[in-house]
């Protein structure tokens, strides 16, 4: 029976593999365990590792290091690629304000961690591991280790045990600043719900659709191309009704003539405009539109073809060349107005009006193949991971660190995949990656790194806990999770007027931390939160990331 032997307290690597399995497993079954709606997740794969390595079972140190450095890196990479597209985006208009309160939250927690240090003389690095811990950070965690290390050539486990010691509470304090300020302000959810409304009406982008008539002198006798530049508004024509000639698909050479009925698409907020400058609604509805000529069809056609990605629609001469309107595109469940400098990209829906044997032709041209779609596609992620080490080691000098700071495994590849996914199609690199596969790879990188980070901190955590001090980290921990919170929760509402719904998400995205917006999305029952959260959280994971290795590298 040597071979269990070796098998079970070996160094090999079917030990090393086995282990692994064994603690993400067992993690992963213990956090489908939920106490008053809270679960702490795949944290138990962290806590689990802990407990294992405490009764002496270990893995091979370099098998260990390489598996918890490529499960970070996939982690973030995979995180970036999903934030990527909306990471520039979440700046305009409110998002501003959004942010800019979520990075009051990451530099309070910074400034508190820096005076905890001060005062009770606490290693740096014990610090930042608690820090990360009360911010549900992960990246953070590993992005302080992959700093010590880069800078001694030493693991040092202090940094995971400040992190495991402070997680659970920090969870707790998260939920538990979302409910206090609830009370403070006495807020209520039905009015909440009414001014979220209200404010959703008056800032919405999502494309929409009226009936109106012409009746602007101005633009009698003119081509549908000509009115379009009179107006500095993005719409699009979709039909014309010709009181004489009947329902035509409207080009950019069609004339209108007064009286003529058009059927429009544009921007919720530009609606009234287009309507003043043309002429003015009427009750008619899209069906109505479609009775009236059977010879036209409505249809939805993915974007499936590499050599479609990145372009225009102008550049495709779609309307020209098949007789056929765009009248917009669905891209991640939100629809855009199809205006010709709009860049397409794998993955977007669009709708397509014409005639049967027009739109079939179109459909050629864009793909409209779920399979192709489905296809993995690994050139962008090994690119991507490539490029992100490279940029990770670009040593960075400034003024006042003794060393060099580098992004390291987990911030190049981070900002690599958010650019990546913003800027690929600009350059026809296809980055469309289905929420499955990256669902998969962030959950898998996840588990690796945690299930290595227990493995590593559990030799002495029992020890830390007990005899140096460690039950004080709880009670800082939850100090630099809850003041923060509070502070900024309080401005936030008080001097912003920040909508609860709205607040929820930008707390538990400040944390970036998916039990909380789990708790907001059921405590809510709706999906603002969720809004607030992504609004939040790239800028933030960027900042946990580069603040956590900046402590680390400033300090020690």
């Amino acid at each position: 029976m040597e071979w269990v032997n070796n098998l079970l307290f070996g160094t090999g690597i079917g030990h090393s593999i086995l282990l692994i399995a064994v603690v993400i497993f067992v993690g992963i079954f213990l956090g489908k365990i939920k106490i008053a709606g809270i679960s702490l997740g795949i944290t138990w794969i962290l806590f689990v590792g802990i407990i294992l390595s405490h009764f002496g079972l270990r893995m091979d140190s370099h098998a260990l290091h390489f598996l918890k450095e490529f499960g970070l890196i996939l982690f973030v990479y995979s995180i970036g690629l999903q934030v990527g597209p909306g990471f520039f985006s979440s700046f305009k208009k409110g998002g501003i304000t959004l942010n800019l309160l979520a990075t009051g939250v990451v530099f309070l927690g910074v400034i508190i961690t820096c005076g905890i240090h001060f005062i009770t003389g606490i290693p740096i690095t014990t610090m930042v591991g608690i820090l990360s811990g009360a911010v549900t950070n992960t990246p953070g965690l590993g992005a302080a280790q992959q700093a010590y290390y880069d800078m001694t050539g030493i693991e040092l486990p202090s940094i995971a045990m400040g992190y495991a010691v402070a997680y659970p509470l920090g969870v707790i304090g998260i939920i538990l600043a979302i409910v206090l300020i609830r009370y403070i302000f006495r807020i209520s959810f039905e009015k909440e719900n009414r001014s979220a409304q209200e404010a959703a009406d008056e800032r919405a982008s999502r494309a929409t659709h009226v009936s109106l008539v012409v009746r602007n002198p101005a633009l009698f006798g003119k081509k549908i191309s000509e009115v379009a530049s009179l107006i500095d508004k993005k719409f699009v024509i979709s039909r014309i009704l010709h009181e004489e000639k009947g329902l035509k698909i409207a080009k950019s050479g069609t004339y209108l003539e007064e009286g003529d009925k058009l059927f429009v698409i544009a921007a919720t907020q530009d609606i009234n405009t287009i309507v003043a400058f043309i002429g003015e609604r009427i009750p008619m509805h899209r069906a109505e539109w479609e009775k009236l000529d059977t010879n036209l069809v409505s249809r939805r056609i993915l974007i499936t073809r590499g050599e479609v990605n990145g372009k225009t629609l102008g550049q495709l001469h779609l309307r020209g060349g098949f007789g056929i309107n765009i009248t917009r595109v669905n891209r991640s469940g939100l629809d855009l107005v199809a205006h010709p400098g709009l860049q397409l990209q794998i993955g977007d829906r669009v709708t397509v009006v014409g005639t049967e044997t027009d739109v079939a032709g179109v459909e050629k041209v864009l793909g409209n193949s779920l399979r192709r779609l489905r296809e993995p596609n690994l050139v962008p992620l090994f690119l991507g991971i490539a490029l992100g080490i490279i940029l990770g080691s670009i040593p960075f000098a400034f003024p006042g660190i003794p060393q060099p700071v580098k992004l390291g495994l987990a911030g190049g590849p981070l900002i690599v995949a958010i650019l990546i996914s913003r800027f690929g199609p600009h350059y026809k690199l296809v980055t469309y990656t289905t929420m499955s596969a990256n669902l998969m790879l962030r959950e898998i990188g996840i588990a690796l790194f945690l299930a290595c980070v227990g493995l590593d901190a559990g030799e002495g955590f029992v020890e830390t806990v007990v005899n140096q001090g460690g039950f004080s980290w709880i009670g800082y921990g939850f100090i630099i999770t809850f003041l923060p919170l509070m502070i900024i929760g309080i401005i936030a509402r008080w001097v912003y007027k920040v909508n609860y719904f709205t607040l929820m998400g930008l707390i538990a995205g400040s944390m970036t931390d998916p039990p909380a917006l789990a708790y907001s999305n059921a405590t809510s029952g709706n999906d603002m939160p969720s809004v607030g959260y992504a609004t939040v959280y790239p800028l933030t994971m960027f900042l946990r990331v580069l603040t956590a290795q900046a402590l680390v590298l400033s300090f020690v």
